[in-house]
């Protein structure tokens, strides 16, 4: 060990007259410890909060969806899929017919989107399918029509596995000598399922695509293709790939075009929090300045003394320097392991609870990024060495003569 750390680290544990230096120098330490533990924390927060909406959104939904323009579905659906298919990047597309019903149950009524869809594809990516809450997924080959519904608006109908719905259809009504007559369909509930995306599982039904095409009068088309891709951040890109393949009549959307106020808020906030939660580094960076200058004032007569004995100035700016480092690097450490503790502890005991219906999740999950950990600790050392810059300055300015006077 030189001898530049070993004084420093000397000055850090002051007794007897300078305890209220080193009262000065655990205030700086703290305050740096609470800085980056709320940065952490707030960071894990905001990044938690979006990684499990969008995992939420895009578990249910598709990454980029192929409609048509007109409204009366897409022809040679099938040929579509191939050619999309073929293009990098793309893991996979499924057709998907759909409209809006009245699902009606054993005691209430409901709105919803009915979804015909081909259950075998939407298995491999959708996890939720894989393993229902209850049930099972429709047979193709059975005799009575099957259903599955989500969980919040089977709650709300009031309907279970082994029931029959009833589904109405304004846009299949068929016209009669009394006006237009919704047409009207009975399906048996084979299964129940939960994404843990409010929105999704208060909404939906889902049926085998063939039956929706013919429910909605669809036979050969389909309402739109959703397409899964290996990088959903390259959607725009892989979307103007796609456009270039299609029919005049189809048009294309991104998961980020139907999601882009929620996301940009959350990025926005997240920017907000970083920069208004850097303040209190900032505050604890002034602490350190002011301990390394009271420091330098206590220590006047050891500075000029270190000077008699052959040390230079740059060698009296690294004491101070070191100090100053060694306070900024002992917070930083104790904030980051008790910000991850508190994340731990957080998702481990679920915390913070908040209303599903508003947030889409049950409670707020912390989840730090590597890249965020290496900012934060980052912008703090950086912030703290450079406090360090004035202090140590001024001591190598002490004039040996003047502190060795009186001595």
């Amino acid at each position: 060990m030189n001898y530049e750390l070993f004084i420093a680290k000397r000055y850090l544990t002051a007794k007897r007259k300078q305890a209220f230096i080193s009262v000065i120098t655990f205030i700086s330490i703290l305050g740096i410890t609470i800085g980056v533990m709320a940065l952490i924390i707030a960071i894990a927060l905001i990044t938690g909060f979006q990684s499990d909406v969008q995992d939420k959104i895009l578990g249910s939904t598709s990454h980029i969806m192929v409609s048509d323009i007109i409204g009366e579905g897409l022809r040679d659906y099938a040929q579509l899929i191939s050619k999309i298919e073929t293009q990098e990047g793309i893991v996979g597309a499924s057709p998907i017919v759909y409209d809006t019903v009245l699902l009606i149950g054993p005691y209430k009524n409901d709105g919803a989107i009915l979804r015909g869809i081909d259950f075998a594809l939407e298995k491999e990516s959708a996890d939720w399918l894989q393993d229902l809450e209850s049930g099972n997924i429709p047979l193709p080959d059975s005799k009575k029509e099957g259903i599955i519904l989500g969980r919040d608006i089977a709650l709300g109908i009031g309907a279970g596995v082994g029931d029959v719905v009833s589904v109405l259809s304004a846009s299949s009504s068929r016209l009669s000598p009394i006006g237009l007559i919704p047409k009207r369909k009975k399906f048996l509930v084979t299964g129940i399922f939960r994404t843990g995306l409010y929105e999704f599982d208060s909404n939906t039904a889902l049926i085998p695509l063939e039956s929706g095409q013919r429910f909605f009068g669809l036979e050969g088309r389909v309402s739109l293709i959703q397409v899964r891709i290996k990088d959903i951040f390259k959607a725009p890109e892989l979307a103007d790939q796609i456009m270039k393949i299609l029919p005049p009549e189809a048009y294309v959307t991104t998961w980020m075009e139907m999601n882009k106020p929620l996301f940009s808020a959350l990025k926005l906030e997240k920017k907000l929090l970083f920069l208004t939660i850097t303040l209190i580094v900032l505050v604890a960076a002034l602490n350190i300045i002011a301990t390394l200058i009271l420091m330098v004032m206590d220590k006047t007569r050891d500075i000029g003394v270190l000077i008699a004995m052959g040390a230079t100035s740059q060698n009296i700016r690294k004491i101070f320097f070191l100090q100053g480092a060694l306070i900024g690097t002992i917070g930083t450490a104790a904030g980051t392991i008790l910000g991850l503790f508190w994340c731990w502890l957080a998702n481990t005991l679920e915390l913070i609870k908040v209303p599903v219906d508003i947030y889409q999740i049950a409670f707020v999950p912390f989840r730090i990024k590597i890249i965020d950990l290496l900012i934060i600790i980052g912008v703090t050392l950086l912030i703290t060495f450079l406090s360090t810059i004035f202090p140590s300055y001024r001591a190598s300015r002490v004039d040996p003569v003047v502190s060795l006077k009186y001595e």
